[in-house]
């Protein structure tokens, strides 16, 4: 005997299944679809800083082997906290939301009460690359070299000033390790990011400046000189300045950096994600603005990528502890 179905009564069936169950439409027919519209990736630190200029550079070529624009969305604060930290409680996990996802965000979880968890609240897609950090001044300082700085800081307890990407951020805490270790007071400013640091200094409303290589071009203008890297090792593109480990000062950072979406994300969506970013890692273009920007492929799968933020996590908790910044 012969059974005919047909594609009214498959229609019919499948919505008595979904009445009967409660169940939604197949993940795997979402993920097979995906994406069908724009997706917006949040960068937590504001327009023309180095991390916006690699996010979209990123985003672009990435976008072209999704087939759909990618739409970068600024939202700066709280130590480039602000914006990932929102997307994990306000974002559907349906991979039109992602973020770049800072190493600051597994330090503020440390230092004060947060309404995220950096381990549970995000799926992570892929690792990316991380900063080459820096200590500038501008061209008209009278410190010289970063030794001089640290001499005036010895005469001046708390007043020698310096300014970073925000309360939290690695710029912030690698200056404050840096500070422990060389048994000087510093005075923090911290600002929303690069872009407004890079002005206050150059406008004379900052002394010095800790922060990821947005100073650049303004080093390579003459506006301003470059004290010190935290590399491990010096720069292929200022080999003449020198690391903070070879000056004595102990400490070595590159904030590595990926992006991520929130907890719960479709296996098959992120898998698509990663793909594409993949690709884009490897694309020329890509490729050219991480040595402008003199910083490295840092390229983890999504699982490695996890792995290491709960290592990372557990680490940093020594060092806040060790410096005193943990939440009460």
């Amino acid at each position: 005997m012969q059974i005919s179905i047909g594609r009214r009564s498959l229609a019919l069936a499948a919505v008595v299944f979904v009445a009967t169950t409660g169940a939604s439409a197949p993940a795997w027919a979402q993920a097979s679809d995906f994406p069908t519209r724009p997706i917006t990736l949040i960068v937590p630190f504001p327009a023309g800083g180095s991390t916006d200029r690699h996010m979209r550079t990123l985003a672009d070529i990435a976008g072209k082997q999704l087939g759909q624009t990618i739409i970068v969305e600024n939202k700066p604060g709280a130590g480039g906290t602000l914006g990932p930290g929102n997307m994990s409680r306000t974002a559907k996990p349906d991979g039109y939301t992602i973020t770049q996802f800072p190493m600051s965000m597994l330090r503020m979880a440390h230092m004060q009460k947060t309404a995220w968890n950096p381990v549970t609240d995000f799926t992570y897609i892929i690792g990316v690359s991380g900063y080459t950090f820096g200590f500038t001044v501008r061209s008209d300082s009278p410190y010289k070299s970063f030794n001089e700085y640290i001499a005036a800081a010895r005469k001046s307890p708390g007043k020698i000033e310096y300014g970073s990407t925000g309360i939290g951020s690695s710029p912030h805490l690698l200056m404050e390790e840096l500070a422990e270790n060389a048994k000087v007071t510093l005075n923090h400013v911290p600002f929303k990011g690069n872009a407004d640091l890079q002005q206050a200094l150059l406008g004379g409303h900052v002394a010095a400046q800790s922060d990821a290589s947005g100073w650049d071009t303004y080093v390579d203008g003459g506006q301003m000189r470059l004290l010190m890297t935290f590399g491990e090792k010096r720069t292929q593109r200022w080999p003449d300045v020198p690391t903070a480990k070879e000056l004595g000062y102990g400490v070595v950072s590159t904030s590595p950096y990926g992006l991520a979406g929130p907890k719960g994300m479709d296996p098959a969506v992120v898998r698509k994600l990663h793909d594409a970013f993949k690709k884009a890692m490897d694309d020329p273009r890509h490729i050219e603005v991480l040595k402008q920007l003199n910083q490295d492929a840092w390229y983890r799968s999504g699982a490695d990528y996890a792995q290491w933020v709960r290592e990372a996590y557990a680490k940093d908790k020594v060092l806040i502890d060790r410096l005193g910044l943990a939440a009460k």
